[in-house]
């Protein structure tokens, strides 16, 4: 049976689920996909908690279930068994609609390729959460300002178009767009992988300021071992497996 976001969110809050000091919990989760009748095990009895406020990294090598095990918690997909909270709301219970209604309100996206809007300016880019939220012109180009400043951009890069930015800067306008909607979550798929070493520690710096000083839950998928140790916790994946859980958090 599927519900919509408010009724699941009614019943969270009448059982006091809401007072979950986690921000995402996978329980016993599997997911297969088919081609044809043979089943790829994307996932393999996933089960991890990550509490609210808390910086996470997931490592592991190409075709481990990295981007599904992303995709779980960024309720971008169901699971084929088992149970997947975000913000103590059970995803598998949502319909497609009340899906993407918590994606714009509690969640975060940051992608390799920034995935902005290369034909429009930057400030509809920052502002495309919240025009699907409903939120007033008024509002939206003020916090698309203040977004903007929070990541060292100034207020002229709002009428600029993408192509005429760096790289660093259109990472940094991503994380703007990812912060529109106050999500609870901020999930980054190799955040880093289309930079150069110097702009891409900058980009993790601006994250983990989010993260320390605004207490934003921060999880990133990464194959760089320098960008997963900025991280509380490292999380490794193999086979669809989470086979190793390293502390992290006092090397920083």
């Amino acid at each position: 049976m599927v519900y919509s976001l408010e009724e699941e969110q009614a019943t969270v809050t009448q059982e006091g689920a809401n007072d979950t000091p986690y921000a995402v919990e996978l329980k016993d989760v599997y997911k297969y996909y088919y081609v044809g009748t043979v089943a790829i095990k994307a996932l393999r009895g996933v089960s991890l908690k990550i509490r609210k406020g808390e910086f996470v990294s997931i490592m592991g090598p190409s075709g481990s279930g990295k981007s599904t095990l992303l995709n779980m918690i960024g309720a971008l997909d169901r699971p084929t068994k088992g149970k997947v909270y975000v913000d103590g709301v059970d995803i598998t219970k949502l319909d497609d609609d009340s899906l993407a209604e918590l994606r714009n309100k509690k969640v975060g996206f940051i992608f390799q390729a920034f995935n902005l809007i290369g034909r429009t300016s930057v400030e509809r880019n920052i502002e495309m959460p919240a025009i699907v939220a409903g939120m007033s012109r008024r509002k939206r180009y003020q916090k698309a300002k203040e977004l903007l400043r929070i990541m060292g951009l100034d207020e002229s890069a709002l009428k600029r178009r993408p192509s005429q930015l760096s790289g660093g800067q259109q990472q940094r306008v991503a994380i703007a767009r990812a912060l529109m909607n106050d999500p609870t979550i901020i999930l980054a798929d190799e955040p880093t992988g289309n930079l150069d070493s110097k702009t891409g520690e900058e980009v993790m710096e601006y994250l983990t300021m989010l993260n320390r000083e605004l207490g934003v839950t921060v999880i990133v998928v990464t194959h760089d071992r320098s960008v997963a140790e900025m991280a509380d916790r490292i999380l490794h994946i193999r086979d669809g497996k989470i086979v190793k859980e390293e502390l992290v958090g006092d090397k920083k």
